[in-house]
């Protein structure tokens, strides 16, 4: 796999993107959130993900220069309907005015409808995180085809449905959750399709309810499990309240459409922190608990604890320094892409 460095991978995403129709501000926006996904470890949401994005535009799925509007509002919140723009640019439109209506409001909200996938979903919490408020944000695939089973089913019927929360605190690291309540992302299972690699048990079954370790199942009638393992009911529960959060309450309904145009629906909410406590003292206790955890022993097997939010943050310090490893698969299609463009030479991918 060839090591790639941060700016390159995103100057590559952004040039192919403006390509096949972005502005440059979309396009910005797209490859930084992609780019900023492998950085923190989460390679399946990160610069494999171009390609896609871009076939999608072909199909008419995304639509570059798409105005997105408010639908209805009040003081506190905002109904967003994204004209099938980039999820990138859209929801973080959405996510910097539901922060502004928290500086006057204190807790404001919005749903947002109608836009392309949103990448990495702790990006927009972690917005409000830098702006002394704590941030949530919830995702669904709208009505596009599913890839998660029930708990107890065999066939999808629910999306990843991930979940993120952002605090403020004092801490080097931020401290945020970001999950999917699947037991993986998908984009993990084609991670490891692409790089040819099993998966561990307990990810997916096949298309006869059995679990496996190939990840081309998952494309072949398989479906990801919830989150939870023997427990699954606890992650099936979750994504099923993200799909109220983000599919019913924003207006977009469950199910698969026969287009499967792929469509985040997403509910975010921002607190601001000092309508309930002065922030600071606020900041450095989150700093102190997170020091309270780590000072756990660690169990048998174990590097120690890690707060939520410190992972990604470490792997991001070491991939600045190191790049950023492309599976092979991918760089032939980014190759492919500058080829058809005529940018293979522009972009040293010729």
């Amino acid at each position: 796999m060839p090591t790639v460095s941060a700016d390159r991978l995103q100057a590559i995403a952004a040039q192919l993107l403006r390509a096949a129709g972005a502005r440059a501000e979309e396009a910005d926006a797209v490859a930084g959130g992609c780019i900023a996904a492998n950085l923190a470890g989460h390679d399946s949401h990160g610069i494999i993900a171009i390609p896609t994005y871009i076939d999608r535009i072909r199909a008419g799925h995304i639509v570059p220069g798409a105005e997105w509007k408010i639908v209805r509002e009040t003081p506190a919140t905002t109904v967003i309907d994204g004209n099938w723009g980039f999820g990138f640019y859209v929801n973080a439109k959405a996510m910097q005015l539901t922060i502004d209506k928290a500086r006057t409001t204190n807790v404001a909200a919005a749903t947002v409808l109608r836009q392309s996938h949103v990448g990495r979903l702790a990006a927009y919490p972690l917005m409000a995180s830098r702006e002394g408020m704590i941030g949530i944000a919830t995702a669904d695939s709208g009505r596009s085809p599913k890839v998660v089973a029930p708990f107890g089913g065999r066939q999808a019927r629910l999306g990843t449905n991930p979940i993120s929360i952002a605090v403020p605190s004092d801490l080097e690291a931020p401290f945020c959750l970001d999950m999917a309540t699947s037991a993986v992302a998908a984009g993990k299972v084609a991670l490891a399709a692409a790089r040819g690699e099993p998966i561990p048990t307990g990810w997916i079954v096949d298309e006869t309810g059995r679990q496996t370790t190939d990840p081309t199942r998952l494309r072949r009638g398989g479906a990801l499990l919830p989150l939870g393992g023997s427990e699954g009911y606890k992650g099936s529960g979750l994504a099923a309240m993200v799909e109220v959060l983000c599919g019913i309450l924003t207006g977009l309904g469950f199910g698969v459409e026969p287009t499967g145009r792929h469509n985040d629906g997403c509910f975010l909410a921002v607190f601001k922190v000092d309508a309930f406590r002065p922030l600071q003292e606020f900041k450095r206790e989150v700093a102190e608990f997170a020091a309270y955890l780590k000072a756990t022993p660690p169990a048998q097997g174990s590097p120690g604890v890690f707060y939520p939010g410190e992972i990604e943050y470490l792997c991001e310090q070491q991939r600045r320094k190191s790049g950023i490893d492309v599976e092979e698969a991918t760089w032939e299609k980014l190759r492919a892409l500058a080829s058809g463009y005529g940018l293979a030479a522009t972009l040293g991918l010729a």
